[in-house]
């Protein structure tokens, strides 16, 4: 049994990580021996993913990440896996296939989504402008620049909080606390550049299930849990329900990012949703500016714990198998240990 990380972003969306070389040097120096890239709306990291890991004898998982919106719980009020926005959850893709093999209509629609996140944050830069010309910084943004120089292709407001930082205090020595700090005061909501995300930016749940299939993909809900004060979402609270709607709704896979949750609670949610038939697995995102390890912890304790281990090993070798076309566990166990 290995050490596992199935979801990490890299800078084909946002990362910590300036670089998949980065990122992957880390999982080796750490011993996390099976890593999964999961960026939003991209799967174009997954080439270099693949190389990267075969240079350090490392199992490569492939996911995706979106946000879709449930007009059903929109309209009842019911706030998912995004604690501020009734409606809106998270979906990941697990065990992708690589050669890349999305078509056709799903493609142009993940294509179009993209494009649609591109230009929200095209027009919060544009605003953004409007406001350090008003407040006379005498620094203005080109947001083609950023996209070229700082991006994979995929641009997000953390980018243009990067960029910002960089252009007013580039040898900061807490580069992550000035841009969370940027990006919380200039471009959420309340912020003077903050633009709304438009209904074109959020497709439907079951589109994007239907996507990642297309994409021979696994379905995942990434599940939020405890926050630090032990609230949980109207849609998690009660596990039970929460599991039983997951399935009536298609999913057979669920994920945790394991820093956010104690283990106390991650090994109940987790331990459950295995026993009822999930594929659960954990990671890290590596999605804001702080670096932080690749091997993971919980938020009370520096590593996983055996029983949360086995669950995250077991995931792992589930989602490798699904990738590899086979149907067993065993077999995706077998995989791995002929890879590392």
């Amino acid at each position: 049994m290995f050490d596992v990380n199935a979801h990490i972003h890299t800078p084909y969306s946002f990362s910590a990580f300036s670089s998949v070389e980065e990122a992957l040097e880390h999982a080796a120096a750490e011993g996390v021996k099976v890593v999964g890239i999961n960026d939003f709306y991209s799967t174009d990291g997954y080439g270099a993913w693949k190389e990267g890991c075969a240079a350090r004898k490392l199992y490569p998982l492939f996911g995706i990440e979106f946000i879709s919106l449930n007009a059903e719980d929109q309209a009842a009020g019911l706030r998912v896996n995004d604690p501020n926005n009734p409606g809106r959850t998270y979906i990941s893709g697990k065990g992708l296939a690589y050669p890349v093999i999305l078509k056709g209509e799903p493609l142009r629609q993940l294509e179009a989504v993209r494009a649609e996140s591109n230009a929200q944050v095209e027009k919060m830069c544009a605003k953004l402008n409007e406001w350090l010309r008003a407040e006379g910084k005498g620094i203005q943004l080109d947001f083609n620049e950023i996209r070229e120089n700082l991006t994979k292709g995929s641009i997000r407001e953390r980018h243009l909080a990067k960029a910002l930082r960089l252009a007013m205090c580039p040898d900061e020595e807490n580069p992550a606390k000035v841009e969370n700090e940027l990006r919380s005061k200039l471009l959420k909501a309340g912020g003077p550049a903050f633009v709304p995300e438009s209904p074109e930016a959020f497709l439907p749940m079951k589109t994007v299930q239907e996507i990642i299939e297309a994409a021979g993909g696994i379905p995942t809900y990434p599940f939020l849990a405890d926050d630090a004060k032990g609230n949980f979402t109207d849609f998690e609270g009660d596990l039970m329900k929460a599991a039983d709607t997951l399935k009536k709704r298609g999913f057979r896979s669920v994920e945790f990012i394991t820093t956010r949750n104690t283990t106390a609670v991650l090994e109940q949610y987790a331990g459950y949703l295995e026993d009822e038939g999930f594929i659960v697995s954990f990671g890290s995102e590596h999605n804001t500016p702080a670096m932080e390890p690749v091997k993971l912890r919980t938020r009370d304790a520096a590593e996983l714990s055996p029983k949360l281990k086995a669950i995250n090993w077991r995931g792992a070798c589930a989602i490798a198998a699904h990738q590899a076309g086979k149907d067993s566990v065993a077999a995706g166990e077998e995989l791995i240990m002929q890879t590392v």
